[in-house]
């Protein structure tokens, strides 16, 4: 073998397991790169046929031309008497021609083709290789920010963005810093493949408990929703069609240790795990916990629930911000109407807000608070016959009498 053919080889071999390409590719873009090579010399017009021993690297360049009596075109056919025998009018004449008569700028040609085919390559693998790892995690190290969008290296030599859109808003990176973020999104751009990560994503937090928890990841406890406002809190449903198996207690695991890990990768972020139930009402109950909820009333052509709480779980039931009822409404797919129950002092019954009339004692007076927005600690009666029950009562004074007459 030609001590220049042999290099060919290594060159091909050493750059695939460089670069990540395969061997047979770097060979037929080699093929290309030389046809393309022989038509800048000879024409575009001119046929022609390459082959590169796969074993010994040999190469070679034949330029086929047809055989005919009457020779119109030179470049594309040949005569009989050219040709010789046993060449018949018809057949096809490969006359091979040496690649080093193509001259330098044949080469630098031949160079071109090559350096684009292993880039196009290199853009094709990377495309392929993370479109597999769509939907998971990858960790990589921050590279560098521009205009507040993080990138982000992966694997030593691939580079990823993680938008301002998908960070968090509470996470602090700096460069070098160690990063394990969601592939989100895989797409092919003019400037190459382009990995779109992030780390406000639900999926995220999917996959952190599919790799914490092993009965998520066997497929025996099955995650049915996920709310998430990402650096804060996360409610993640769960069931399982195994009576044996605790669902939520297979995801916070022994002390709470599972969930916990999950927690520290997100860097602190809290992580509710809730039961999933078919029933509508049930399910907003538990994504409403920790408050507890007395009754839900679905109004499905509004697509809103009525929910009533006592009143003392309030404050629980909403959140700090709003946060607890947004994160339920957007885990069940309900608009939530949070609705305070309050006790009847005369029945002793707790019912909806709406339902009862308050009372307020200013100056010594008893006075029906139609507003429902009058300063002091209100007094709830539902009927006529819980104002009169309400006088037996002697931390009311005098309620009875007033509150009969506005409830007659």
């Amino acid at each position: 073998m030609p001590e220049t053919q042999e290099r060919l080889l290594d060159t091909l071999a050493a750059i695939a397991k460089e670069r990540n390409i395969s061997f047979e590719m770097l060979l037929e873009a080699l093929e290309a790169a030389l046809l393309t090579a022989y038509k800048r010399h000879y024409g575009a017009d001119a046929n022609a046929l390459v082959n590169v021993d796969r074993k010994t690297g040999e190469y070679r360049v034949y330029h086929r031309r047809t055989v005919v009596e009457e020779v119109a075109d030179p470049k594309l056919e040949i005569s009989v008497a050219q040709a010789k025998e046993p060449y018949q009018p018809g057949d096809f004449f490969d006359e091979e021609v040496i690649p080093k008569e193509f001259g330098r700028i044949a080469a630098q040609t031949a160079k071109q083709v090559i350096v684009q085919r292993i880039r196009e390559a290199e853009r094709d693998t990377v495309f392929h290789k993370y479109s597999k790892k769509l939907n998971d995690i990858v960790v990589g190290k921050v590279q560098r920010f521009e205009q507040r969008n993080m990138f982000v290296e992966l694997e030593g030599r691939d580079e990823a963005i993680l938008p301002y859109s998908e960070q968090v808003p509470t996470e602090v990176f700096r460069i070098n810093d160690t990063v394990r973020a969601y592939v989100l999104d895989v797409r092919k751009s003019p400037k190459g493949p382009q990995v779109v990560l992030s780390r406000a994503s639900e999926g995220l937090v999917q996959r952190l408990i599919e790799l914490e928890v092993p009965e998520v990841a066997d497929g025996l406890v099955e995650i049915m929703a996920i709310a998430r406002d990402a650096g804060s809190r996360s409610k993640v449903a769960v069931r399982t069609h195994r009576p044996e198996i605790d669902p939520i207690g297979a995801c916070l695991g022994p002390k709470s240790s599972r969930i916990a890990n999950v927690s520290d990768h997100l860097r602190g972020e809290k992580i509710d795990v809730i039961r999933f139930d078919p029933d509508v009402r049930v399910f907003i109950m538990n994504a409403l916990a920790p408050a507890k909820v007395v009754e839900v009333e679905l109004f499905e052509d509004d697509g809103v629930a009525l929910v009533i709480v006592p009143d003392y779980q309030l404050s629980l039931a909403i959140g700090r911000e709003e946060q607890n009822v947004r994160l339920a409404a957007r885990m069940c797919g309900w608009r939530l109407d949070i609705v305070p129950t309050r006790l009847c002092i005369g029945c002793r019954q707790r019912k909806p807000q709406g339902s009862l009339r308050r009372f307020v004692r200013a100056e010594g007076t008893w006075i029906a608070d139609t507003s429902a927005h009058r300063q002091g600690r209100g007094t709830y009666l539902c009927s006529a016959a819980c104002a009169a029950a309400s006088a037996k009562n002697r931390r009311y004074p005098g309620l009875a009498t007033v509150a009969v007459e506005v409830l007659v």
